[in-house]
């Protein structure tokens, strides 16, 4: 069983933190899931008429991840949170990419809500993961350069397992080793905001759209909660 943890130094810098865990044990992802190429087309189609569109930097939801970012020096506009950079993109290019179904339903929800999402294929994972800051001395391989290895700044927020680096600037970018795929079929997806005061009724109503998605092809889903009082969970 793996457990993830906020770190007492990230919880007292950032104390409104709430992270939604939602863990999927028996994932199904060569299967179809028309729920979630559902939940894509519509948002796409809600953009091209005009009825919606992806929260931007002038979005307190995404305003606050950059003053997160800044806080630990990292420059948000060359470095965008997640979420950030995917509805940019969107908002350009009229439409989602289409990766694999569970990392799509993680991306349909994390732009419709204007909160970071990410996920671990925990059978990646080594030992538990902490959301601390870095030291300086950790080994980072991005998301699609397995051949790449970077070290994060000390002072850097970011996931970490016994082995290594599972995301960069918090959110900004997963890591190659713990990646979804459709053989995934023990993940935990991530969902965040550092305004629960304000926003934690959206990450919450978000987290259970995502279970939603998920439940059907899967044998079990169940969705748990990190906060600076309760910081630890076992997935």
């Amino acid at each position: 069983m793996t457990a993830f943890r906020i770190t007492p130094a990230v919880a007292d810098a950032f104390p409104d933190t709430l992270i939604a865990l939602v863990t999927a044990d028996g994932l199904r992802g060569r299967e179809p899931w028309p729920d979630s190429a559902a939940a894509l087309e519509a948002l796409e189609q809600q953009l091209a008429d005009g009825s919606w569109q992806p929260a931007d930097e002038a979005d307190p939801r995404i305003e606050a991840w950059h003053t997160a970012y800044r806080s630990f020096g990292t420059n948000p506009r060359r470095i965008r949170p997640s979420v950030d950079a995917l509805g940019r993109r969107m908002a350009k290019k009229g439409t989602l990419p289409r990766i694999n179904p569970a990392v799509d339903s993680y991306n349909a929800v994390s732009v419709r809500h204007g909160l970071p999402a990410g996920a671990f294929d925990l059978a990646h994972v080594t030992g538990d993961v902490e959301i601390r800051y870095a030291d300086g001395t950790e080994e980072f391989t991005p998301l699609g350069e397995p051949g790449t290895v970077e070290n994060p700044k000390p002072g850097e927020v970011i996931y970490a397992d016994t082995t290594g680096v599972l995301t960069r600037h918090w959110n900004h970018r997963d890591a190659h080793r713990t990646r979804v795929t459709e053989d995934s079929t023990h993940v935990a997806f991530v969902l965040e905001t550092l305004h629960a005061t304000r926003d934690g009724h959206l990450l919450k109503a978000a987290a259970e759209e995502l279970h939603g998605l998920l439940a059907p092809h899967s044998d079990r889903a169940r969705v748990l909660h990190l906060t600076a009082e309760q910081p630890r969970a076992a997935v």
